[in-house]
Order: C-alpha cells, then structure tokens, then sequence
C-alpha cells in the first residue's frame, strides 16, 4: 500500500513546454521587479543634490526642497481628487446602464465609444480644454462667485479665461472616465445571475437589486477601477500643463485665475531650461511623485483585501 510520503514523492515529468513557460512567467514577473526598482534607484540618486539645494538653485522665494516641492504635491493631489470626484460617480452610473439598463446594441455600441474614448491623446484633451471647455465654462463661473462666494471654495475673484483647477479637473475627469467605467462595466457583468435573481425573485426592484448585489459584488473592482484611474490623473502632463496658469501656492479655491500645479506639469514646463542642481530638483519633485503613487496604491490594496471576503471581483 502506497503511504502518503509516498504518494508525494510521485510525481509526473515535467515537459519541456511546461519548463519554459514557467521560467518565462518567473522571468516576466521579476523583470517588472526590476524595471520599479531601477527606476527608483535612478530617482533617488539624481535626487540627492537638490535634498542639500541652497535657496539660490530654486526659482522663486524657496528657502530648502520641501518648501519647493510641498505646492506642487498639494496641486498634483488636489486636481487628482477633484477628477475622481467628478469621475467615479459618472464612471459608475454609465457602467450600470450599459450592463443593466441599456439594450443589447445600444450597449454595445455605447462601451465602443467609450473605449475609444481612451485612445484619445492627452494633448488633444488640453487643446480641447482651452479652446472649448473654458470659454464655455467661465460665465458659468462668475454665476458661480455671485452665488456662492462665501463659500472659500468658490470665493472670487474669478478667472477671467476659465483656465482654472476645476477646468483642469473635469478634463482630467474625462481622461479616467474610460478606464474606470470599462473595468466597472467587466465587473458589473460578472455579477453571478443567481444573486440577481434572487433579489428579484424576493420583490426587490432593478435599483434595489444592483444595490444590494450588484455594487457589493463589485466594490472591490470599482475600488481598484478608481485607483487605476487616479494614477492617470496623478502623473498626466500636458493637459494639466496647457490649460492651467501655474502658481507655486497651496490654494483651495476652483474659480481663481491663480492655481497650483502639478509636479508632471512642472517637470515639463521647466526641464527643457533646467541644468545642474535644476536638474536634479526636478528628478526629486519626480520621486515625489513616485512615492505618491506608490502609497496610493499600496492603500487601494489594503482596502480591497479587506474587502475581498465581500467580493470576487479582484
């Protein structure tokens, strides 16, 4: 009789094929290792010298780095949230319709567009932003100021051209609308027919339906939906760069024609003049960035794993 040592012992021959992919994936999945850690290494050395940077090496009235760099982590951050605020809620109401709501070919035809909506490039997005949706929005605005200026978030004076935080935030908005409504609209799909049934089955309406299975099945991919979304808006350049009238200030109001930027922007805007230690503050600005996102990321899976008991779309 064969034992359990035995039986462990057993095991068939390993093919050629088998060998090569499994070295393949081990390989594939350490290289990204590497590309993150090399890029790391590489942002921190050429980062060093702006850490020690004198007040004269910065543009502007900075006395060390962190005063630096601490308006454009608040501008990168704050624009950010300001899109998935507008984004998300969108994001979600479109991925229910085309997976609940929608006929077949209207749906069909609705998740092209919004697919092809990704492949748009970010500077026609920032031309789109200055030629269209400022002009457009800024008598909006000054309404705005007039009834809600006591409000410090929309306190005036208002911008002049609409080239403000806000403007910025619904173009960035309409760049993560894609990603995240695409992957909510997978998730949403994936929703088992029996919970569905179920719930209808107990008299539960379509709303009360998609409330109580579809979206608690789906919270960890919206989650994740939502993180992907924001690592476009966290590192976006051009958009951010075209439309915005940059400002090294940590401000809170949307309708200003002062604004804080982003540190992608001002990488771009000041790299091509940059040399010597302007070099190197630059780089640091971008392992900022870096570290952002890292954290951002590293959060979002710490919510979905504490969540992933309640779903299995991760």
């Amino acid at each position: 009789m064969t034992t359990a040592v035995a039986r462990d012992s057993i095991r068939a021959p390993q093919r050629m094929g088998d060998r090569i992919f499994s070295t393949a994936t081990v390989v594939a999945g350490s290289l990204i290792l590497a590309v993150l850690a090399a890029v790391a290494v590489f942002l921190l050395l050429q980062s060093l010298p702006a850490f020690v940077a004198t007040p004269d090496d910065f543009r502007g009235e900075f006395s060390n780095f962190w005063s630096y760099v601490w308006p454009l982590a608040f501008g990168t951050l704050w624009s950010a949230f300001l899109a998935l605020l507008i984004a998300v809620p969108l994001a979600i109401g479109i991925a229910l319709f085309i997976s609940h709501y929608a006929p077949r070919k209207l749906s069909q035809g609705l998740g092209y567009i919004i697919d092809l909506l990704a492949a748009v490039p970010s500077v026609v997005f920032g031309l789109w932003g200055i030629g269209v949706l400022a002009p457009l929005l800024q008598p909006f605005y000054t309404s705005l100021v007039e009834w809600f200026g006591w409000i410090p978030l929309f306190a005036g004076p208002v911008s002049g051209t609409g080239r403000t935080v806000l403007t910025v935030a619904i173009v960035l908005a309409v760049m993560v609308l894609p990603i995240i409504t695409a992957i909510c609209r997978e998730i949403f799909l994936q929703t088992p027919v029996l919970y569905e049934e179920a719930s209808l089955a107990l008299g539960a309406t379509r709303w009360e339906m998609i409330a109580m299975a579809v979206l608690p099945f789906g919270r960890s991919g919206i989650i994740s939906a939502s993180m992907l979304g924001l690592g476009r808006a966290l590192g976006e350049t051009m958009a951010v760069a075209m439309v915005l009238s940059p400002s090294p200030q940590v401000i809170f109001q949307l309708l200003t024609s002062q604004n804080p930027t982003t540190i992608a922007a001002n990488i771009a805007l000041n790299f091509p003049e940059a040399h010597g230690t302007g070099v190197s503050i630059l780089l640091a600005t971008g392992l900022v960035l870096f570290v952002i996102t890292l954290a951002v990321n590293m959060i979002a899976r710490l919510i979905i794993n504490r969540r992933k008991a309640f779903s299995g779309a991760n």
